[in-house]
């Protein structure tokens, strides 16, 4: 699963018609393959900004799928002119669990290897 994250800053003369073309327009992309779901956060802290998430199967369903889709050309001519500046568009993976293990379960882990590989951290790298 990608995350794609779009921070949109709108032009404030054209803020008031924003969300009633984007949910015109959120009917286009969820309908898209690959696509899982979507969320609009609007900042509390500047009210003519907004963050777009959505999650994809695959990068290249959001990068090639859609990017490159005629669904694309309607998406930009509901939204494209609501942005300045246009927006910057990252893509996120999940960081796996694994990667940030509790001391706890680093200690199970250690005494697993312990009863598998002996009692020497040391003696493992030589299995």
């Amino acid at each position: 699963m990608i995350l794609e994250v779009a921070v949109l800053n709108i032009i404030p003369s054209k803020s008031d018609s924003f969300v009633t073309e984007f949910r015109k327009a959120e009917k286009i992309i969820s309908n898209m393959k690959g696509y899982i779901s979507h969320e609009l956060q609007h900042c509390l802290e500047n009210e003519f900004q907004y963050i777009l998430l959505v999650k994809w199967e695959t990068l290249d369903d959001h990068t090639v799928g859609f990017r490159q889709s005629e669904q694309y050309q309607e998406w930009k001519q509901l939204l494209h002119h609501f942005y300045e500046p246009f927006p910057v568009v990252n893509h996120y993976k999940l960081v796996p669990d694994e990667m940030y293990l509790s001391d706890y379960q680093e200690d199970i882990i250690n005494e697993e290897m312990k009863i598998i590989w002996g009692d020497s951290p040391s003696e493992w790298d030589k299995q």
